[in-house]
């Protein structure tokens, strides 16, 4: 299973004004681990951009001047995100950015949902934890995912740190170490060890009908809680 996690900055709020994007950062997982392959572009959006943006992400008119536009990475960026599932923190402000980039400068190609599928990890969180704040900040302090670096808004930052809380959020490790000391969080943690082939077989124990039974009525009980978010409901396993 290949995800794409990605955050954009722009111009604006709305593309429908003629906002732009000037960064976008994704960072790929397969299997529900975070992979090295990353996309990251800063772009001259070709118009100013908003005080209150600024503030936001500290992106200037002068940094960007040189940057490339939208119209030279569109292909590197397609091709990183066909067939993907998007995880994205208010998916519809990024979806509606990259939308409006590719009817301006693409038509033909579609739009984002045509491309790939969107998870909104915001709408997630907001069923998760109902009346409670959901931005990637108070979400870093629910799951206990390091945003220390996060002074300003980035969009690569700002998606590496969505890929630990979205990981911490559905019940998934960020990484693993299988050495059973800490979890640094380093490639040097993340190892393959290799059982030997004689090794003494495990046997493998069937569960009774009532294990069975009390197994899925378990399972019905975090469906129900979750707002239908239990990702072991979704399996389909033969018994």
């Amino acid at each position: 299973m290949r995800q794409v996690v990605l955050d954009t900055e722009t111009t604006g709020l709305e593309p429908s004004q003629g906002h732009r994007i000037i960064e976008i950062g994704c960072v790929e997982l397969v299997n529900r681990r975070i992979t090295e392959n990353r996309f990251h572009q800063y772009l001259n959006p070709e118009r100013e951009i908003d005080d209150g943006a600024v503030e936001v992400h500290g992106l200037t008119s002068e940094f960007l001047q040189d940057k490339p536009l939208f119209s030279d990475i569109v292909e590197d960026l397609l091709n990183f995100i066909r067939g993907a599932e998007l995880i994205i923190h208010n998916a519809p402000f990024d979806v509606g950015f990259i939308d409006a980039e590719l009817a301006r400068l693409r038509p033909e190609v579609g739009t984002v949902t045509e491309l790939a599928t969107v998870l909104d990890t915001l709408a997630l969180a907001r069923r998760l934890h109902p009346g409670q704040k959901n931005n990637l900040d108070a979400l870093c302090r629910r799951y206990e995912v390091d945003n220390s670096q996060r002074e300003l808004h980035g969009a690569l930052l700002d998606a590496e740190i969505l890929a630990d809380v979205y990981l911490s959020m559905t019940g998934g490790q960020a990484r693993l170490s299988l050495e059973g000391g800490p979890d640094t969080g380093t490639d040097d943690a993340v190892q393959i060890r290799r059982l030997p082939a004689d090794r003494v077989r495990l046997p493998v124990l069937q569960p009774s009908e009532e294990e069975w039974a009390a197994h899925r009525t378990r399972l019905k009980a975090i469906q129900a809680a979750s707002g239908g978010a239990c990702l072991w409901d979704e399996a389909e396993v033969e018994h």
